[in-house]
């Protein structure tokens, strides 16, 4: 474009020195200037951005240009990753859900799937065992069927979490259980409750072991849903199964058996 100019002359050496508007000053000599007429020039390269006192490169300016006008993320250029992989995906056979869960997190699930549905089983044998006309203990009968449901539920939850993050549920084999549990030294309450509390410290270390996968494979999502959903609960049927226990060891196998029945009827 055009800019003004100041043109100084110097007759003894014929030297012509041109001042731009920033005060730069371009010296021609033996040469003839035109003061009247405008001057054509270019316009000036824009100056390096300085952090500190080093210059940035192309690459930097840019991003550096990015931060003074507020763009700091372009979605469309990083979805396109994940468009690719998107398009390898089968239908039939994968998840489109599926992000950032590792293959040991998705087979931890399952195995903790089967856990919880083999401990309901074993609950619902002792079920079947009090609710029997020759036991009839109605109330340790009522524990161990919603004992049962409990379990069951959060072998459900289990599955539609794994739903969730893209993974697929692969149930197990759920091996039969005792059906008789009466015990000549310690009576059928007392044993069965005894049972009960190991089973619940059992599953409360297999939480922990599946929560220590999430945590290895940094899951965080594996890892507060076990928190939130599993571990606080088992911890508080683990108290409640040792307070149980208790009671039965200090009342004995007799009357006390019945009258600690209809506490839980």
């Amino acid at each position: 474009g055009q800019a003004e100019l100041t043109v100084r002359c110097s007759k003894s050496r014929r030297t012509y020195s041109i001042v731009r508007p920033d005060h730069t000053m371009i010296c021609l000599q033996n040469r003839t200037v035109n003061t009247r007429a405008p001057v054509q020039t270019t316009a000036a390269a824009p100056r390096p951005i300085r952090v500190g006192n080093a210059r940035l490169s192309t690459l930097a300016r840019a991003e550096a240009q990015k931060v003074a006008t507020g763009v700091v993320f372009e979605p469309m250029t990083a979805a396109k990753a994940e468009l690719a992989t998107l398009e390898k995906v089968q239908e039939s056979t994968q998840s489109f859900a599926r992000v950032g869960y590792h293959p040991e997190c998705e087979a931890a699930v399952n195995e903790q799937i089967n856990i919880e549905l083999n401990v309901s089983y074993i609950y619902q044998a002792l079920f079947a065992y009090f609710d029997r006309d020759n036991v009839a203990l109605p109330g340790m009968a009522k524990y161990f069927k919603e004992g049962s449901l409990e379990e069951r539920g959060h072998a459900e939850m289990l599955m539609e979490y794994q739903n969730r993050r893209g993974g697929r549920v692969a149930l197990k084999n759920i091996l039969m259980p005792e059906m008789e549990f009466n015990n000549a030294e310690k009576g059928e309450a007392l044993y069965a409750m005894e049972l009960a509390l190991s089973l619940e410290k059992l599953n409360f270390s297999k939480l922990r072991e599946l929560h220590a996968v999430g945590s290895k494979h940094e899951d965080a999502s594996m890892t507060d849903f076990i928190e939130g959903g599993l571990l606080d609960e088992q911890i508080a049927s683990v108290k409640r199964v040792s307070e149980y226990v208790s009671q039965l060891r200090r009342v004995g196998k007799g009357l006390g058996v019945y009258h600690f029945d209809k506490s839980l009827a």
